[in-house]
């Protein structure tokens, strides 16, 4: 049986006009199976497609699907830049926050829904089907996933929020992503949450009970108008900061969560 492997794949995105890349894990027997699970898994602020390798996904996922604890799944890490995940301009390009850090605006919801996914199930032996589909993040990434997942419930069957950046309120440094309270409301996922109807995902959703950003009330939250939905979700506090340490430590239940 061959081993696993991991693929760089660059894609000239039309929705941001410039060059992407992502990164690609192959499980072991990905060449002798026809068609596996795929997770999206989504790098936080500053951060890029070599997340899976910084976190050691690879190397987790290799000992749970050989120990038979998971199934093989593909696993894509795209590059989102410093975007959140939304469609917050028409044109792509850099601008600073209040913070005086730099931040990407752009279409990179549609870049992710309508070119990401679509390139990998082209590529690639994928369940190209929502049962088969999961996405999750860490810090922004877990932003990214919720809010991607919720606006876009007929595509994904899991979704991970992982210390995710879900805020309470607007905040002055977020104002260079979203213009209005109605731009910010599009893409919140707690608003997106106590507006849906019904869903049939499963959600995950963690932060340490040091977390810098108090992002476990978020979580809290949010956990709570899913399960009044009648949606399954499970809600964890772990030890830890807001950190890579943090997502690292708890990776193994993550991929336990995706991959059963």
């Amino acid at each position: 049986m061959n081993k696993s492997r991991i693929e760089k794949v660059i894609i000239q995105s039309r929705s941001l006009n410039k060059e992407m890349s992502m990164l690609v894990y192959l499980p072991c027997g990905y060449d002798e199976g026809e068609a596996f699970p795929t997770l999206y898994f989504m790098h936080g602020r500053s951060g890029n497609e070599n997340f899976m390798t910084h976190i050691d996904l690879n190397v987790v996922s290799d000992r749970l699907i050989e120990a038979n604890r998971i199934r093989p799944m593909i696993i894509v890490c795209p590059n989102m830049d410093n975007s959140r995940g939304i469609n917050s301009s028409l044109d792509s390009k850099e601008v600073l926050d209040s913070l005086n850090r730099t931040i990407n605006i752009g279409m990179y919801e549609d870049y992710f829904i309508n070119e990401v996914i679509p390139e990998i199930d082209k590529r690639y032996k994928t369940i190209k089907n929502r049962d088969g589909r999961y996405v999750g993040g860490a810090s922004a990434g877990g932003y990214i996933a919720l809010h991607n997942a919720f606006r876009h419930a007929d595509m994904f069957s899991k979704i991970g929020g992982h210390m995710p950046a879900v805020e309470l309120q607007l905040e002055d440094e977020d104002k260079a992503y979203f213009q209005h309270q109605g731009d910010w409301d599009k893409y919140d996922p707690i608003t997106i949450a106590k507006e849906m109807t019904c869903a049939d995902f499963k959600v995950y959703l963690d932060a340490g009970d040091k977390d810098e950003g108090g992002f476990y009330e978020g979580c809290l939250i949010l956990n709570n108008i899913l399960k009044e939905k009648g949606i399954e979700s499970q809600n964890h506090v772990f030890e830890g900061h807001h950190n890579v340490e943090y997502i690292k430590s708890n990776i193994e239940k993550y991929m336990l969560f995706y991959g059963n």
